[in-house]
């Protein structure tokens, strides 16, 4: 008798989730050429050959307002997706990310006796920690990016499996930074310093003229301070100008169009905001500072609700203080300035730190695609 054809259910509500979803297709086609994926797809799954039943623009939408406008829709689509999963039965279903629409659908789809996976934890670990039970109920599985991941769910008795992080595997161990400064036009004598200042209107808006003053400052010591600043879009990049046109106006920066891999790469230091993007630098091997502001009363409430000692993934993933973090009060020029100051000047503190980024990138290194096409595969019992 013929072995039916793999089937895998997959929903991605972003663009990294699109990224994520296309890795794992690629990985599970190489054990099963003739598997079908269908659910929710961006362009990059689309193109691996996932049907889409919806377009995946639809869930990618951010803050309360908008997705209280959006409710009734994204309603109706994941009622939708849960009845024609019931009916398909896939041999599994791969949530990725978006886990305030997948968890729901999740738990739906495994009382009906389909197997769930959740990938990428959401930030239980860090704060509404009881968000765990919730997940346990409702997957089979959760895949995790980072160790520490993985031991918090063990302690709730929550199958995780630890994978590794995507983005370890895409960066090479030891970044080319010689072929990044001729790639963005920055000398390869001078000193470097890259400006971060999130991704976020509020984050720039809060973060960019402590940053530019930190970098006046800096120029002060190191006259030849060559300034990278990669913004993420064109609207970050108009906010940032026009910070920069009243702080700094004098100040000589290169602004880059995204291109933020590069500019870390290519630099002997970064400033940056707390998220993704550290952990990001730590694999380009580029020592950094970590500056970060909110509102003060949202960084109150933010100081009741985290339950971690530390704000950036490198600090978090070495169990210790290898990055500065200056928060709040403490996020001003002249803190900024010295912990940056003996990090650009290249000696015992960076190498030091340098050692330390490429133990943690082998850390994460475990061809993470290849583990969570293992996982799905187990779970299918094929």
């Amino acid at each position: 008798m013929e072995k039916p054809v793999l089937t895998i259910g997959l929903v991605a509500g972003e663009t990294s989730g699109d990224i994520l979803g296309a890795g794992l297709i690629r990985a599970l086609k190489s054990h099963h050429p003739d598997a079908r994926f269908v659910g929710v797809a961006g362009p990059l799954m689309q193109a691996e050959g996932c049907e889409t039943w919806f377009e995946m623009e639809e869930l990618a939408v951010m803050g309360v307002v908008e997705v209280l406008g959006r409710l009734p829709r994204l309603l109706k689509i994941r009622k939708e997706l849960t009845q024609r999963f019931s009916e398909l039965k896939p041999d599994v279903f791969v949530g990725i990310d978006a886990p305030d629409f997948n968890i729901t659908l999740e738990g739906r789809l495994k009382q009906r006796g389909i197997p769930t996976i959740h990938y990428v934890s959401p930030s239980v670990w860090a704060w509404r920690q009881k968000r765990v039970f919730k997940i346990g109920k409702a997957t089979n599985m959760v895949l995790a990016f980072l160790p520490f991941e993985k031991a918090f769910y063990d302690k709730f008795n929550v199958p995780c499996r630890f994978i590794g992080h995507t983005m370890a595997d895409s960066m090479p161990l030891n970044p080319n930074k010689a072929q990044a400064r001729s790639a963005l036009g920055i000398p390869q004598d001078v000193h470097c310093l890259a400006l971060l200042p999130g991704s976020r209107h509020a984050e720039v808006e809060m973060l960019s003229a402590d940053f530019l003053k930190t970098a006046l400052l800096l120029r002060e010591r190191y006259a030849d301070l060559h300034i990278v600043v990669p913004l993420v879009n064109a609207r970050r990049r108009e906010q940032f100008e026009r910070i920069k046109a009243e702080i700094a106006p004098d100040l000589p920066a290169h602004l880059l169009d995204g291109q933020a891999r590069n500019a870390m790469i290519a630099s002997d230091a970064a400033l940056l905001a707390s998220g993704t993007a550290a952990l990001e630098c730590m694999l380009a091997k580029c020592p950094m500072v970590v500056g970060y502001r909110m509102k003060p009363f949202t960084f109150w409430l933010a100081k009741r609700l985290v339950k971690t000692p530390y704000v950036s993934l490198p600090n978090l993933l070495a169990g210790r203080e290898i990055v500065t973090e200056l928060l709040q009060e403490e996020c001003v020029p002249a803190r900024l300035s010295a912990a940056l100051l003996p990090l650009l000047a290249g000696g015992e503190t960076s190498q030091q730190l340098k050692q330390t980024f490429l133990q943690l990138h082998e850390s994460i290194r475990c061809d993470a695609d290849e583990q969570a096409a293992q996982a799905v595969m187990e779970l299918a019992n094929q």
